[in-house]
């Protein structure tokens, strides 16, 4: 369920926007967990600079939660075809794993969430 969009956050007096808030419900252990989603098409010439550019806001946000909603998961969400395009490279894979992003694929042509992939 979405319950923000966009979710505001504020970082040392500055007003941050991540994509979507939402709850994510957990049927194993029956109860809502709450998310922030920052969705990501990384379509530009330069995929390793959107990288970048993609890294620092994650760290922004997770700044900004961990002070507003510690509760509150990061995301990041992409389509399966980048999913399987970019993110399968190594430097993909070390700057994921190094920062422990969660991530959330999903196909938009259906509107289904394919995978949640959390550190």
């Amino acid at each position: 369920m979405i319950t923000d969009d966009p979710l505001i956050l504020i970082l040392e007096q500055t007003l941050l926007k991540a994509d979507l808030g939402a709850e994510k419900f957990f049927a194993a252990e029956k109860e809502d967990q709450k998310i922030a989603i920052e969705i990501k098409d990384f379509d530009t010439p330069s995929v390793i600079s959107e990288l970048e550019k993609t890294m620092g806001q994650l760290q922004l946000y997770q700044w900004a939660l961990e002070n507003q909603e510690p509760e509150r998961q990061l995301f990041l969400a992409v389509t399966q075809t980048i999913y399987l395009k970019h993110f399968q490279k190594p430097i993909f894979q070390l700057v994921i794993d190094r920062n422990k992003i969660n991530l959330l694929v999903y196909e938009p042509e259906q509107e289904v969430i394919l995978q949640w992939i959390t550190h």
